[in-house]
């Protein structure tokens, strides 16, 4: 069966703009990372079990983006296609080979279910549109959408739902991920309790029109992420790890910089 590459992403800048409820409105410019990425495929399985993820996970089945991306993806199809879907995964195994860290900030579960709903879309000529995949993957993960589309780098706004592609040169990225198993949540709350200060529509505008280079060039960690100093906070022993001329994607724990 065909492979699949499920890339990571690295977050150059990430900004809070607003709340939307529990969750926090952002302004993100995701890169795509051409040198990390997860393997994906579809493998024939003799077990009859309705799915099946066959991979290096430490989470149950019920708790993985591909199964979440399964069942959402299960829930938007009319009868014909849903017999067809289930038909798939009862004669073959999600196979995953993982390089991507979990934990890390570089969106691997959620490019594991974007690559996934990709797949399925695929093989059963389902016919669904980038928007119309985008919109599953959203009610899997904020980041699910924007590998969806696929694009080199993008203006990620919203709760993750507006991906707004952003055409620059694909920087070459140096990574590395402490072991730290940082929960995206915890950051979130410390940063709405302690740290809330989001910043305004002119602001906005000026990050999206300004190369990913030039951000890095211009802002130090701490500007160009509002999450590192509350994951500091949360986890201290990440200071420890820091290095002068990296940067934090996400909410960590992984640091990169330009090596281009």
């Amino acid at each position: 069966m065909k492979l699949y590459k499920a890339y990571a992403k690295v977050n150059i800048f990430l900004k809070i703009t607003g709340k939307r409820g529990n969750y926090h409105e952002i302004i993100s410019r995701f890169m795509r990372v051409d040198s990390l990425y997860d393997e994906l495929s579809f493998v024939a399985k003799e077990e009859s079990e309705d799915f099946k993820i066959i991979g290096n996970f430490s989470c149950k089945t019920e708790q993985n983006t591909i199964y979440k991306a399964y069942l959402a993806l299960l829930d938007t199809l009319d009868e014909t296609s849903a017999n067809s879907l289930k038909n798939l995964m009862r004669k073959y195994g999600v196979h995953v080979k993982k390089h991507i860290p979990a934990f890390a900030g570089l969106g691997g579960g959620s490019s594991d279910a974007a690559t996934y709903l990709k797949m399925c879309n695929e093989v059963l000529h389902l016919g669904l549109s980038l928007n119309e995949l985008s919109a599953i993957g959203i009610k899997v993960g904020a980041d699910v959408p924007f590998f969806i589309y696929g694009y080199d780098s993008a203006n990620v706004s919203g709760i993750g739902e507006v991906v707004e592609e952003f055409r620059e040169k694909l920087l070459e990225v140096e990574i590395f991920t402490p072991r730290i198993e940082i929960s995206t949540p915890k950051v979130y709350t410390l940063y709405r309790e302690q740290f809330y200060n989001p910043i305004d529509g002119f602001e906005v505008q000026r990050l999206k029109k300004t190369t990913s280079s030039d951000i890095l060039k211009q802002m130090s960690a701490d500007e160009a992420n509002d999450l590192f100093k509350p994951a500091l906070q949360a986890y201290k022993e990440l200071k420890n790890h820091y290095r002068h001329g990296y940067y934090f994607s996400g909410s960590g724990s992984s640091f990169f910089r330009i090596v281009n």
